[in-house]
């Protein structure tokens, strides 16, 4: 059975508010050795994601203190140094990437791959963090031999078409699934696509099913034969 969230993520998380000092937030990256943190509100709502780039491009921005811009000491500072951000929620990116614990894992790594983050915050129905999912955690999910694929692939299918095990042959490389053998109908070959793409670790399908009996015709069309 395909893992959820839920399962995998982190419960214990590091976090930041949005007046936490920028030498804070630093601080909590490097103690706790992660590359960024989700923001929450006083009602533990995220807000907003802060990672070690944040804070880098946060650096870059700062004005040189060079002998060039030093001022008269009682002269006022009108640079644009006040501007630069010194909190988590100047910092922070908005609107934050989140997951739903129910969701799949499978299903989380395509989010985190598309919006290209290696975190994603994982909330309640009412939006207040509860976990935190990363990279690590996702991959170890994928971290399954093909053997287990294969054994866990061929259940479900066995089990959701209640079919005799020499009717379908899996095999596994590299989680690619490559499924053969002759269904009853056709309609059940769609079905047992999805349920194989479902499992853990699958990260491709190759289709080579035939049937008996083409269900999804009218039976006008299947007489006489």
């Amino acid at each position: 059975m395909a893992r959820t969230v839920g399962e995998v993520m982190t419960r214990d998380v590091v976090q930041a508010h949005r007046e936490t000092p920028f030498k804070v937030v630093a601080r909590l990256l490097d103690q706790h050795r992660i590359s960024g943190l989700p923001v929450v509100d006083h009602d533990d709502k995220v807000i907003g994601v802060i990672s070690g780039s944040d804070l880098i491009r946060r650096q870059a921005t700062r004005p040189a203190d060079g002998p060039a811009q030093r001022k008269h000491p009682h002269a006022r500072d009108h640079s644009p140094r006040r501007a630069v951000a010194a909190t988590a929620g100047e910092l922070m990116s908005t609107p934050a990437i989140t997951v739903h614990p129910e969701q799949k894992v499978a299903d989380a790594a395509r989010v985190m791959e598309r919006h290209g983050v290696e975190r994603l915050p994982v909330v309640d129905e009412e939006d207040r963090l509860i976990g935190i999912a990363t990279r690590r955690d996702l991959l170890r999910v994928f971290l399954r031999t093909d053997e287990e694929i294969r054994q866990e692939v061929l259940d479900d299918i066995l089990n959701t078409l209640s079919l005799p095990p020499q009717d379908v042959v899996v095999s596994v490389r590299d989680g690619m699934v490559t499924l053969e053998g002759r269904l009853e109908h056709r309609s059940d070959i769609p079905l047992t696509v999805r349920s194989t793409y479902r499992v853990d670790g699958v990260i491709g399908v190759v289709n080579s099913l035939t049937f008996h009996l083409d269900d999804t015709r009218p039976a006008a069309h299947q007489g006489g034969h």
